[in-house]
């Protein structure tokens, strides 16, 4: 028979599939898989109940239902002072990832280039890939994850169509500066690039960082498609409802690649993500407070153990680096280590970077309950005091 799509056959199953189904495997606790274990706001949860039973639950329209696109604009205007038309600048798509997808089918044709930069999550590269867009992979480092400069502006060019940027980062925790964004601006209007900003942890910031959204910067709103998530923003993973604002010429080619993805996202979903961007500050305000003391906690727990806690400025994930633990082993044989002798699962961050990665650092979720993150920690507390140095040998 004739071979399938060479591609997707080379491509593995994500590394958030595989240390889940360990996770389930040997009932660990997946510090693994970025999602919270409670559900969001209660008062969104019943916009949707109730959305079900007002007869619209047919087909909505392809960008959107009224009342979401309109929430979407409204929270552009509120946060960062952004003005959106809701009738030409909003595209609802079902998820982030597919949004990500979406702008990038809009933007990309095969011999492009676009910028990523590593560690990046695990779906950018192959969408560029099957769009027929050559990756030009930019790398940050750990412990500190600069921005290297000279690197970015070496991999932008004539053939370069656009830059794909997340921040606040996964998994580094990394929120990007004025003057890093500045830098990347600067870059994109002298090569007449454009950017697909992936800004899903967009009010998941700590510390007193503050999200800024690359379309803010002067002349970058027509060369922006800024890319929410109300998964995150409103701890309901499972809805896979996510949203680009974008320039009206660009959103609509962003549309034209939604209808031909998904078409269209459940209505009941979007009208309760309506009622949630429409939350007063104090929900944004305690939603950010409430992880960050999470953060703090899961980051004691993990430097007691004695490893390298890694700041975290955003997102749902510290980094930590074991080595001082003195494993044999890589950040893959880690991860199924204590998944399987200690009964706590995290990401390899090599996961994160297509080749050549750091192999002593390990992603663990902070999205749970504080009782969950205290007992991951008595887990691998007991687990390494109570095997010595044969919890440092690799299992399997």
């Amino acid at each position: 028979m004739k071979p399938v799509n060479a591609l997707l056959s080379a491509t593995g199953t994500t590394v958030f599939t595989v240390m889940s189904a360990l996770a389930q495997k040997h009932n660990a606790i997946n510090l693994g898989q970025g999602f919270p274990d409670t559900d969001g706001p209660e008062d969104v949860v019943q916009a949707a109940c109730d959305a079900l039973k007002d007869n619209r639950n047919q087909y909505p329209p392809l960008t959107g239902v009224p009342e979401l696109r309109k929430a979407v604009a409204a929270a552009n205007a509120r946060f960062y002072g952004l003005t959106i038309d809701p009738d030409t600048e909003v595209v609802v798509t079902s998820g982030a990832t597919e949004a990500i997808t979406a702008c990038l089918m809009a933007l990309v044709n095969p011999g492009d280039e676009v910028v990523l930069i590593e560690p990046l999550y695990d779906t950018y590269l192959p969408v560029v890939k099957m769009l027929g867009a050559t990756p030009r992979l930019v790398r940050l480092s750990p412990p500190h994850w600069e921005l290297p400069r000279a690197e970015l502006a070496a991999a932008f060019g004539p053939r370069t169509k656009a830059i794909l940027l997340n921040t606040p980062m996964n998994p580094t925790g990394k929120v990007f500066t004025t003057a890093e964004l500045a830098f990347i601006a600067d870059l994109m209007l002298r090569h007449d690039a454009y950017a697909v900003c992936d800004e899903v942890y967009e009010h998941l910031t700590f510390d007193g960082w503050k999200h800024i959204p690359l379309m803010t910067l002067p002349g970058l709103f027509d060369r922006c498609l800024r890319v929410g998530s109300a998964g995150k923003t409103f701890s309901l993973t499972g809805w896979k409802v996510g949203y680009v604002s974008a320039p009206r010429a660009v959103a609509g080619i962003v549309a034209k690649a939604h209808q031909n993805l998904t078409f269209t996202t459940a209505p009941n979903l979007q009208r309760a993500v309506a009622v949630g961007l429409a939350k007063d500050d104090a929900y944004f305000a305690g939603l950010s407070a409430g992880l960050q003391a999470k953060r703090d906690r899961l980051a004691a727990g993990l430097a007691g153990l004695g490893m390298g806690v890694l700041p975290t400025r955003g997102s749902y994930f510290i980094t930590a680096d074991f080595a001082p633990l003195g494993f044999a082993g890589d950040d893959v044989a880690f991860c199924r280590h204590i998944t399987e002798a200690a009964g706590v699962t995290a990401i390899p961050v090599s996961a994160f970077y297509e080749s050549e990665a750091p192999r002593h650092y390990a992603r663990f979720a902070f999205c749970k309950r504080e009782a969950l993150l205290d007992e991951a920690v008595v887990r691998l507390s007991r687990h390494f005091a109570q095997a010595g140095r044969s919890a440092l040998t690799p299992t399997g």
